[in-house]
């Protein structure tokens, strides 16, 4: 049960939460009816139910202030998200990205107008074609009023994946670092005191080197732990957890957060491994549908505004 006056703020990559309508504009034959993974309505509706049941289940008496998503394809889903299944009780809005991503996959935010007042919100859109490189996802920045009066500002980021460690996609994730530090640094220099919260998936720990113009160039302060356990992390790739999902706050925020940041995987969202421990059980194995959630384990942070 939240304490008064402290509001609870979720990060997660939902493992690709397409529709079933294809968009002539975008590349995701693969999640259609008649495509090999069978990506059928009753399959995209019972992820709709299996997501929201996690939000709920996060915020426990009290729904979630602020919930960032990564891996959403479109305004449909988010609509339906928010709208039309399990969480449509508690009243979520959303706003969200519209990025040149092939997949047409993107990164979006609910919120509790109750709790959160919206304010305003924009893209920064990271200049991949410029350089002959593949699009990829734009970073998304909101900024509103919390109850107590607070303004808050929030990026939600979905970087550019290792990709085997290819060369194109090594220079993507720099690209993205780079249009990350020019927006939160004109945050920080115009305001000082800003209450700042970058969070999502940053397909990258913070020991990779990818991050250290980051963490090093901006007074940002990670909230992921820099010790864990070995069992402990947001995703598991061949048997090794990592935590590749972040939450990054400024100075001014930090000192509202109430405890650490926590992580949330039931039973039911975990498959056994052959080793005795366990894994998240995601949507699909490959092309087989495996009927989980998402293959990220959501993370929270309590905050008190």
């Amino acid at each position: 049960m939240l304490a008064q006056g402290t509001f609870r703020v979720v990060t997660w990559n939902v493992e690709n939460l397409f529709d079933c309508r294809h968009d002539s504009l975008r590349d995701d034959y693969e999640f259609m009816p008649d495509s090999p993974r069978q990506w059928t309505w009753g399959r995209y509706w019972r992820k709709i139910e299996d997501i929201s049941r996690v939000v709920m289940d996060i915020g426990g008496t009290t729904a979630p202030m602020l919930v960032g998503l990564c891996e959403v394809e479109n305004d449909s889903v988010m609509a339906t998200l928010c709208h039309r299944g399990p969480l449509r009780t508690i009243g979520y809005r959303y706003v969200m990205s519209d990025s040149p991503d092939r997949r047409g996959i993107d990164v979006a935010l609910m919120y509790q107008p109750t709790l959160f007042r919206l304010m305003g919100y924009d893209t920064r859109r990271i200049p991949s074609q410029a350089h002959g490189l593949r699009p990829t996802r734009d970073l998304l920045h909101v900024w509103g009023q919390t109850v107590g009066g607070d303004t808050l500002h929030i990026v939600v980021c979905h970087l550019p994946s290792r990709a085997g460690g290819h060369k194109d996609s090594k220079r993507n994730r720099r690209l993205a670092v780079g249009e990350l530090m020019q927006l939160t640094d004109s945050l920080l220099r115009r305001q000082p005191a800003c209450q700042l919260l970058v969070m999502g998936d940053f397909n990258a720990t913070l020991r990779d080197k990818a991050l250290a113009p980051l963490l090093k160039g901006t007074p940002l302060v990670p909230l992921t732990p820099a010790k864990r356990r070995v069992s402990s992390g947001t995703y598991r790739f061949q048997g090794e957890w990592s935590w590749i999902d972040h939450m990054l706050v400024s100075t001014a925020l930090a000192q509202k957060v109430a405890g650490g940041i926590q992580l949330y995987a039931a039973f039911w969202m975990r498959r056994a491994s052959s080793d005795g421990t366990w894994y998240p059980r995601r949507t699909y194995l490959g092309a087989n549908y495996s009927g989980g959630v998402s293959d990220h384990v959501p993370a929270y942070v309590d905050f008190r505004f």
